[in-house]
Order: C-alpha cells, then structure tokens, then sequence
C-alpha cells in the first residue's frame, strides 16, 4: 500500500464494528488506531487503509503487513509488538507463546510483564492485531475486539 507522504486523521463509521475507526499517519507512516465514537469533524473519511479495514470487517482476509507504521515506543515493545504483527489471521497466541515470539522469557514475571504492558499500550492496534491474544490485556475495546475475533473465526 502506497501512503508516501501522507498525514493527517482519517476515519470512517464501520457498522460491522459498531464504531468508528480513526488512523493517523505521519510521513506515510501509521501512528495511531483508535475507536472513537464518531468520526471526529476534522477527520477525512477517504483513505484506502480505511477501505481495507471496511473490506477486512466484512470478513475479507488481511493481515495489513505491507501498511507502513511509525511506532513511538520503547524498543522493548517495539519488539513484542512486531511479534505481535506475525501472528496470522485467525489464529490466536497466548501472553506466554506471544512472549516466546519476542525472544522473552515467558517463565520471568519482568518479560510478562513487559508483555502485557505492551498490549495495554499497543497505539495500532489493528495492523498490531492484539485481539489475537488470548486473555489479554487488550488496547482495542471489547466490542471490537469481540466483532474482530469473530471475523476471524476465533
């Protein structure tokens, strides 16, 4: 997907996800997922990321690893949430295989926790697709996640 130079808020109602679904980018890169209520006045409503995400809603397959992300976090969930984007569609990990997958420990409380402070604080989720995650926690919001999981099958 082709987002060069892009910036700006895009979002778009998604009824198949009971909410909105708002994407910032910078420099073409993503640096936000987020579910507001409603579509923010400013926002625009027409970006092909949002397309994909109304096609992947009506249970369209995409896992949205060619979509350019600019994450602004610590390199340690960095790297848990760049595991966390291997994790294919539908299928589902567990906190202690989704450790393994960063090159953790899942036996030291210190990596777990790591792990799950990565997950509450994923800013993509989505195209970090933690509602692949078995018990959690979760940055996407319940219904969502709920809508999300049953797309998928799981």
């Amino acid at each position: 997907m082709n987002t060069t130079g892009t910036s700006g808020v895009f979002a778009r109602e998604f009824d198949d996800l009971g909410r909105a679904v708002e994407v910032g980018f910078a420099g073409g890169r993503v640096i936000s997922v987020s579910f507001p209520a409603a579509v923010p006045a400013d926002a625009e409503t027409d970006h092909e990321l949002l397309d994909r995400i109304a096609a992947y809603a009506r249970g369209e397959p995409d896992e949205f690893a060619d979509v350019a992300v600019g994450l602004t976090v610590p390199t340690d969930r960095r790297e848990v949430l760049e595991a966390l984007r291997t994790v294919p569609y539908g299928e589902e990990v567990s906190v202690s295989r989704l450790t393994r997958l960063a090159a953790l420990d899942a036996d030291d409380p210190e990596d777990l926790e790591l792990v799950t402070g990565a997950l509450d604080e994923n800013p993509i989720p989505v195209l970090f697709p933690d509602h692949r995650v078995q018990g959690g926690p979760y940055a996407t919001p319940g219904g969502i996640r709920d809508a999300m999981r049953r797309v998928e099958g799981l």
